[in-house]
Protein backbone atom coordinates (compact mmCIF):
# COMPACT_ATOMS: atom_id res chain seq x y z
CA UNK A 1 0.00 0.00 0.00
CA UNK A 2 1.12 3.88 -0.52
CA UNK A 3 2.72 6.43 1.80
CA UNK A 4 0.26 8.80 1.61
CA UNK A 5 0.93 12.40 2.96
CA UNK A 6 -1.37 15.28 2.77
CA UNK A 7 -0.25 18.97 2.76
CA UNK A 8 -2.67 21.27 4.15
CA UNK A 9 -2.06 24.79 2.84
CA UNK A 10 -4.59 26.46 4.70
CA UNK A 11 -4.17 28.97 7.64
CA UNK A 12 -6.81 27.39 9.51
CA UNK A 13 -7.08 24.32 11.23
CA UNK A 14 -10.76 23.98 10.61
CA UNK A 15 -11.18 25.01 7.28
CA UNK A 16 -13.55 23.06 4.44
CA UNK A 17 -9.99 22.23 2.48
CA UNK A 18 -8.49 21.13 5.91
CA UNK A 19 -11.61 18.84 6.17
CA UNK A 20 -11.50 17.19 3.31
CA UNK A 21 -7.95 16.41 3.12
CA UNK A 22 -8.17 14.73 6.47
CA UNK A 23 -11.69 12.91 5.65
CA UNK A 24 -9.21 11.85 2.34
CA UNK A 25 -6.44 10.48 4.85
CA UNK A 26 -9.01 8.55 6.74
CA UNK A 27 -10.20 6.77 3.03
CA UNK A 28 -6.42 5.97 2.39
CA UNK A 29 -5.93 4.56 5.59
CA UNK A 30 -9.00 2.06 5.33
CA UNK A 31 -7.82 1.04 2.61
CA UNK A 32 -4.80 0.64 4.52
CA UNK A 33 -1.99 3.29 3.50
CA UNK A 34 0.15 4.50 5.66
CA UNK A 35 -0.99 8.20 6.40
CA UNK A 36 0.24 11.75 7.11
CA UNK A 37 -0.53 15.86 7.25
CA UNK A 38 1.97 18.35 6.60
CA UNK A 39 0.27 21.18 8.40
CA UNK A 40 1.81 24.10 6.72
CA UNK A 41 0.62 27.12 8.89
CA UNK A 42 2.16 25.58 11.40
CA UNK A 43 5.04 25.43 10.17
CA UNK A 44 8.40 27.96 11.07
CA UNK A 45 7.81 31.23 8.99
CA UNK A 46 11.20 31.84 8.31
CA UNK A 47 11.77 28.28 7.24
CA UNK A 48 8.86 28.74 5.15
CA UNK A 49 10.64 31.88 3.23
CA UNK A 50 13.80 30.15 2.69
CA UNK A 51 15.48 32.25 5.29
CA UNK A 52 16.73 29.33 7.86
CA UNK A 53 16.32 25.46 7.98
CA UNK A 54 14.95 24.29 11.12
CA UNK A 55 13.96 20.83 11.83
CA UNK A 56 10.57 21.10 11.12
CA UNK A 57 10.89 21.87 7.95
CA UNK A 58 13.64 19.30 6.97
CA UNK A 59 11.16 17.11 8.44
CA UNK A 60 7.76 17.75 6.65
CA UNK A 61 10.21 17.76 3.51
CA UNK A 62 11.47 14.79 3.80
CA UNK A 63 7.98 13.14 4.76
CA UNK A 64 6.19 14.48 1.35
CA UNK A 65 9.36 13.41 -0.35
CA UNK A 66 8.93 9.55 0.91
CA UNK A 67 5.53 9.73 -0.15
CA UNK A 68 3.96 7.65 -2.89
CA UNK A 69 1.23 10.21 -3.04
CA UNK A 70 0.68 13.75 -2.24
CA UNK A 71 -2.71 14.93 -1.17
CA UNK A 72 -2.60 19.08 -1.80
CA UNK A 73 -5.17 21.20 0.27
CA UNK A 74 -6.01 24.51 -0.57
CA UNK A 75 -8.69 26.87 -0.54
CA UNK A 76 -8.91 29.64 -3.49
CA UNK A 77 -7.35 32.52 -2.84
CA UNK A 78 -7.28 35.73 -5.48
CA UNK A 79 -8.52 32.89 -8.10
CA UNK A 80 -4.96 30.16 -7.17
CA UNK A 81 -4.30 28.52 -4.61
CA UNK A 82 -3.41 29.95 -0.99
CA UNK A 83 0.17 31.53 0.11
CA UNK A 84 1.13 28.65 2.34
CA UNK A 85 0.92 25.75 -0.83
CA UNK A 86 2.97 28.08 -2.54
CA UNK A 87 5.98 28.67 -0.52
CA UNK A 88 6.02 24.71 1.07
CA UNK A 89 5.89 23.91 -3.11
CA UNK A 90 8.60 26.50 -3.37
CA UNK A 91 11.10 24.53 -1.09
CA UNK A 92 10.41 21.54 -3.06
CA UNK A 93 13.55 20.35 -5.43
CA UNK A 94 12.39 20.46 -8.71
CA UNK A 95 11.42 17.08 -10.00
CA UNK A 96 10.39 16.41 -6.50
CA UNK A 97 7.63 14.47 -7.08
CA UNK A 98 8.80 12.93 -10.58
CA UNK A 99 6.36 9.62 -10.28
CA UNK A 100 4.45 10.37 -7.50
CA UNK A 101 0.55 10.81 -7.62
CA UNK A 102 -0.89 13.96 -6.73
CA UNK A 103 -4.55 14.77 -5.58
CA UNK A 104 -5.64 18.51 -5.12
CA UNK A 105 -8.56 19.27 -3.04
CA UNK A 106 -9.79 22.67 -3.31
CA UNK A 107 -12.33 24.36 -2.16
CA UNK A 108 -14.10 28.01 -2.56
CA UNK A 109 -16.89 30.18 -2.17
CA UNK A 110 -18.63 29.76 -5.52
CA UNK A 111 -18.49 27.39 -8.45
CA UNK A 112 -16.59 29.84 -10.82
CA UNK A 113 -13.49 29.36 -8.54
CA UNK A 114 -13.24 25.75 -9.88
CA UNK A 115 -10.77 26.82 -12.58
CA UNK A 116 -8.05 27.24 -10.21
CA UNK A 117 -8.43 23.28 -10.18
CA UNK A 118 -7.26 23.31 -13.76
CA UNK A 119 -5.30 26.50 -14.18
CA UNK A 120 -3.24 26.66 -10.69
CA UNK A 121 -3.08 23.22 -9.15
CA UNK A 122 -2.54 20.85 -11.31
CA UNK A 123 0.07 22.95 -12.79
CA UNK A 124 1.98 23.08 -9.52
CA UNK A 125 2.07 19.58 -9.19
CA UNK A 126 3.52 19.45 -12.80
CA UNK A 127 5.97 21.80 -11.86
CA UNK A 128 7.59 19.74 -9.64
CA UNK A 129 7.10 16.50 -11.54
CA UNK A 130 3.80 15.29 -10.09
CA UNK A 131 1.38 13.15 -11.92
CA UNK A 132 -2.36 14.47 -11.26
CA UNK A 133 -5.16 12.00 -10.89
CA UNK A 134 -8.03 12.89 -13.42
CA UNK A 135 -10.61 13.73 -10.47
CA UNK A 136 -9.28 16.27 -8.39
CA UNK A 137 -11.71 17.48 -6.11
CA UNK A 138 -13.80 21.21 -6.05
CA UNK A 139 -16.33 21.49 -3.25
CA UNK A 140 -17.54 25.45 -2.51
CA UNK A 141 -19.06 26.71 0.69
CA UNK A 142 -22.73 25.44 -0.28
CA UNK A 143 -21.86 22.46 -0.28
CA UNK A 144 -21.15 22.43 3.60
CA UNK A 145 -23.51 22.12 6.01
CA UNK A 146 -23.32 22.47 9.70
CA UNK A 147 -22.23 18.44 9.81
CA UNK A 148 -19.56 19.05 7.45
CA UNK A 149 -19.68 18.37 3.23
CA UNK A 150 -22.23 17.21 1.67
CA UNK A 151 -22.76 13.50 0.46
CA UNK A 152 -21.76 14.36 -2.86
CA UNK A 153 -18.50 15.95 -2.14
CA UNK A 154 -17.42 12.98 -0.11
CA UNK A 155 -18.23 10.86 -3.26
CA UNK A 156 -15.76 12.88 -5.18
CA UNK A 157 -13.20 12.61 -2.54
CA UNK A 158 -13.97 8.76 -2.62
CA UNK A 159 -13.33 8.75 -5.97
CA UNK A 160 -9.90 10.69 -6.13
CA UNK A 161 -8.60 7.77 -3.23
CA UNK A 162 -9.57 5.13 -5.51
CA UNK A 163 -8.28 6.48 -8.33
CA UNK A 164 -5.03 7.32 -6.31
CA UNK A 165 -5.00 4.12 -5.43
CA UNK A 166 -5.59 2.51 -8.91
CA UNK A 167 -2.66 4.53 -10.22
CA UNK A 168 -0.10 3.29 -7.13
CA UNK A 169 -1.00 0.14 -7.16
CA UNK A 170 -0.09 -0.10 -10.81
CA UNK A 171 2.89 1.96 -10.67
CA UNK A 172 4.00 -0.09 -7.57
CA UNK A 173 3.54 -3.49 -10.60
CA UNK A 174 6.27 -1.91 -12.94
Amino acid sequence: MPDVVAISGTPSATSKSRRLAEYALARFAAAGASIGLVDVSELPADGLLGRSRPQEIVDALRRVLAADVIVASTPVYRASYSGLLKVFFDLLPQEALAGKIGVPIVTGASPGHQLAVDHAVRPLFASVGGIVVANAVYATDAEFGPDGPAEPVLRRVDRAVDEALALSSSSSRR
